[in-house]
């Protein structure tokens, strides 16, 4: 199946031209190319026209959750009859296990994992493997993590027909071996029930069940149902069930893993007693044997992953399979905000070796556990092939990549302009910046004042708070959830000026932002540098009065490169919007809560609280509903709720979880009495 955008809107200013170059770079053998785009251009956009007629499977590469979320939720709109995926790590909650020497501490590894992330994850390793081309992830760096063999998740699918001839028996053995279990009481994701010929299966990777059907031993039906009520959605002649987990294995492969590591085990513990080591030649000893153990009993044990290089059946030193591996050998890469994303992807071997071998030295893990790792940056060149760097400042590795040539893309569709650049002294600036706050709070808009401290950002927020001016901080130690809302709030208006050190990483854009103060920017340093001075007054070119004003006492070099950038960018608009007769309109850009926040944001009580348990106590039927009829209503609602999550329609969600939490107060109150 090909790609096919959806849209109301068709490519103007620059992006017609982005759109050729892109396209016919590919075609002439190009394997890197830059598309340098101004914020609010519609590079999205752009690269969706793009993807559109090259009809490839695509990764698109974002550095953090809450982008990936935006870009997840913008290609759904353009592509929505195509297999859009999400990709990102699914820890809601994660401290990797360490050992300090220094201090002799250990840290034992504690997690929680996301279910609805889980799922998406297992949805998008299906769609790869399923054959079809129209396939967009969208996925952030942990996209480069070790998980299963591709090859042993595609060998374990099961495919039936209808009229098929197997055993019932057969069939469950092959739904075990899928990694489903079998549960009649708690019907969820992962797992399916037996009801005499008839077995119901809970997709892991889809909102939807699957009902087979069996006279003896011959298939008879396929159905999807709905795996809450049961009621059938579509008939099937043919189906694919892929397996419930991404780490998959053969049970022969299960048994060779065991005596490898058990021989492993013996060498590492000679090893620590030949170099008098012999505390760490008992811990490992221990510690393996426990887990073995472990794995013959159940099947698992804690840690596992750190003797995945066994169970995948690779050599010493290998790199561990990971998502890319799972995509077709023609594929596109798309590496958004690529000078923050390809730094990441860098950085993050490093770290992890790092941690693991003090692990290995002292005697916690198998030498094997170094290989249970991110990609290097090299293995991950070596994999992708034809990729697009999308950046509104590219930095020198892309454009070293692409031959020194970009596709600029600085023309709005609003026909909205960069902002101006005003440099004032830093003598007084405090008292200047307060008058240029007022002159936007008269006219609702919102201000970002950028510090170079979060000492000084809370500081500046506590006095401007005094001044009886609405103003929040936000810096790396608010939490994530916390700043997603202060975000919110900003745009919402509960507040008109935020102060932050670095408001790049937030990712965000906010068209209610008409003014953008720099503090402190003659002071040479990362935050203070042409890419960053570049990306943060961009900040206010999603508003028709955008300006920035950089506070300073002499003009650096980043500044000067900045405000001539910016300058060249302004005359080339002014000059389209001249020649086209296009006024420009200000941006009106919905509000939504983050999609990787969805979990969090719908188990929150929120403004529909008070109302929901209002109108449930006073229906007359829910006062008389016995317990089975609250659970049913609880079970409805929950399905709602989550169905309404899936839309990113939040607010329908908030109003459903509270009409949940209403019913189960009900049952709560039958339990008591």
């Amino acid at each position: 199946m090909d790609f096919k955008l959806i849209s109301d809107y068709k490519p103007t200013g620059d992006q017609p031209e982005a759109i050729k170059q892109i396209i016919e770079g590919f075609a002439l053998g190009e394997k890197f190319q830059t598309l340098l785009g101004v914020t609010g251009s519609g590079k999205t956009f752009t690269v969706a026209n793009v993807l559109s007629q090259l009809n490839k499977p695509t990764l698109v590469l974002s550095h953090n959750k809450t982008l990936a979320a935006q870009l997840y939720s913008e290609f759904k709109q353009f592509f929505p009859e195509n297999a859009v995926e999400y990709f990102v790590s699914y820890y809601d909650y994660y401290q990797p296990e360490a050992y300090m020497p220094v201090t002799d501490t250990y840290i034992e590894k504690d997690l929680s994992i996301n279910d609805e992330i889980e799922k998406l994850r297992l949805s998008t390793t299906s769609s790869l493997l399923s054959g079809r081309n129209d396939v967009i992830v969208i996925s952030s760096v942990s996209c480069i993590y070790g998980i299963g063999n591709p090859e042993d998740f595609h060998k374990t699918k099961i495919i039936i027909h209808r009229n098929e001839t197997i055993s019932r028996n057969v069939f469950l053995r092959r739904l075990v071996d899928s990694l489903y279990s079998r549960n009649e009481v708690d019907f969820k994701p992962g797992t399916f029930r037996v009801r005499g010929d008839t077995i119901d299966i809970y997709l892991a990777y889809r909102d939807e069940g699957i009902r087979i059907e069996f006279w003896g031993d011959e298939i008879e039906t396929i159905k999807s149902i709905d795996p809450i009520s049961g009621h059938i959605i579509e008939n099937h002649e043919e189906i694919v069930i892929f397996p419930a987990n991404i780490f998959i294995t053969s049970k022969d492969r299960v048994q060779q893993a065991i005596r490898e590591i058990q021989d492993d085990m013996m060498k590492q513990k000679e090893f620590f007693k030949e170099n008098g080591k012999f505390i760490e030649a008992q811990r490992i000893e221990e510690r393996v044997e426990y887990d073995l153990e472990m794995i013959r009993e159940l099947g698992h044990c804690p840690g596992i992953e750190n003797y995945s290089r066994y169970f995948d059946g690779r050599k010493t030193g290998s790199r561990p399979f990971c998502l890319l591996d799972y995509f077709p050998d023609d594929f596109i890469t798309i590496i958004d905000e690529s000078h923050v994303t390809i730094p990441q992807v860098h950085a993050m071997y490093g770290g992890d070796n790092s941690r693991k071998k003090n692990l290995v030295e002292y005697g916690f893990r198998l030498p094997a556990a170094v290989d249970n790792r991110p990609l290097k940056f090299n293995e991950f060149e070596e994999i992708i092939d034809r990729t697009l760097f999308v950046s509104a400042t590219p930095a020198d590795f892309e454009m070293e990549k692409s031959g020194g040539v970009f596709i600029e893309q600085v023309i709005r569709p609003t026909g909205l302009l960069d902002p101006v650049i005003e440099v004032k002294p830093s003598l007084n600036q405090i008292d200047h910046l307060i008058g240029e706050i007022n002159k936007r709070v008269d006219k609702k808009e919102r201000i970002l004042v950028t510090t170079l401290t979060k000492r000084m950002a809370e500081e500046l927020s506590n006095y401007l708070i005094k001044l009886n001016i609405k103003t929040r901080y936000i810096h790396s130690d608010v939490i994530t959830l916390d700043r997603v809302e202060i975000l919110d709030g900003l745009r919402k208006g509960d507040f008109d000026v935020l102060v932050g050190v670095n408001l790049l990483r937030e990712g965000l854009d906010l068209p209610e932002v008409s003014l953008v103060a720099i503090l402190d920017a003659d002071k040479e340093g990362f935050l203070r540098s042409e890419r960053s001075l570049t990306q943060t007054a961009g900040r206010a070119a999603r508003n028709l009065n955008g300006k920035v004003i950089m506070y300073a006492d002499k003009v650096t070099r980043s500044m000067k490169k900045t405000i001539d950038e910016t300058n060249r960018r302004r005359e080339k608009q002014l000059k389209y919007n001249e020649e086209n007769n296009i006024t420009p309109q200000q941006i009106i850009k919905a509000r939504f809560s983050l999609f990787d926040q969805r979990k969090d944001l719908i188990n929150r009580p929120g403004v529909y609280a008070d109302q929901a348990r209002s109108d449930i106590a006073a229906d007359p039927v829910v006062k008389y509903m016995s317990a089975d009829g609250l659970e049913k209503a609880i079970a409805n609602s929950k399905k709602k709720m989550e169905k309404a999550a899936r839309e990113l329609d939040f607010i329908e969600a908030a109003r459903f979880r509270d009409e949940m939490y209403a019913y189960q107060e009900k049952l709560d109150e039958l339990d008591t009495d």
